[in-house]
């Protein structure tokens, strides 16, 4: 059996990452002898469907268990109809994690912690496409959506693209953080 692990890292000693489907690596454990695989999650930058995306990607690596930070309701149906556990709210080291579902202290759901798009903003708001009144359009008629009147954009809406935008500074800086490791260990 394998279990696919959310990290920040590519080795056990990593911390868990909180979001599944945004996460910066997959590990993928042998909990009984403790050898795993790392990879890169190419998903981490996905407009939208990353949950869903990294859910068929542990799938296709024989997860049978995920363990993760946060994970929202795309994954959690997509990895439950592929018949793999969900373990959430787990935080620490990928090491600890795997130690703690190998001696049974941990528990699957199949009830999701986050709601859709979580990984998106920034993880106190937990910025969500849902609500936005015109879906992930410009919500331009009667003033409905974010707040938004005719033409001109709503206070929400700005300080949720600020928010946003500060996310994907950070991501970059991760991906660019993680190439300048990469380039290192080749050199």
């Amino acid at each position: 059996m394998r279990v696919a692990v959310s990290a920040t890292g590519a080795d056990l000693d990593a911390q868990i990452d909180p979001r599944f489907g945004r996460c910066a690596y997959f590990i993928l454990v042998d909990p009984d002898t403790m050898e795993f695989e790392a990879f890169d999650n190419e998903n981490i930058a996905l407009g939208g469907g990353a949950g869903i995306q990294s859910a068929q990607f542990v799938t296709s690596k024989g997860a049978k268990v995920v363990i993760t930070g946060n994970c929202g309701p795309n994954a959690v149906r997509t990895l439950d109809a592929a018949g793999v556990e969900v373990v959430v709210g787990q935080s620490g080291t990928v090491r600890e994690a795997v130690e703690a579902f190998k001696s049974g202290r941990l528990r699957s759901t199949k009830e999701p912690n986050v709601a859709d798009h979580y990984g998106m903003g920034s993880e106190k708001s937990s910025f969500s496409f849902q609500g936005r009144g015109g879906g992930m359009g410009r919500g331009m008629g009667c003033g409905r959506g974010m707040g938004r009147s005719m033409g001109g954009f709503g206070y929400e809406e700005v300080r949720q693209l600020r928010e946003q935008n500060e996310q994907m500074r950070r991501q970059i800086e991760e991906l660019a953080t993680r190439i300048q490791d990469l380039e290192k260990r080749q050199a």
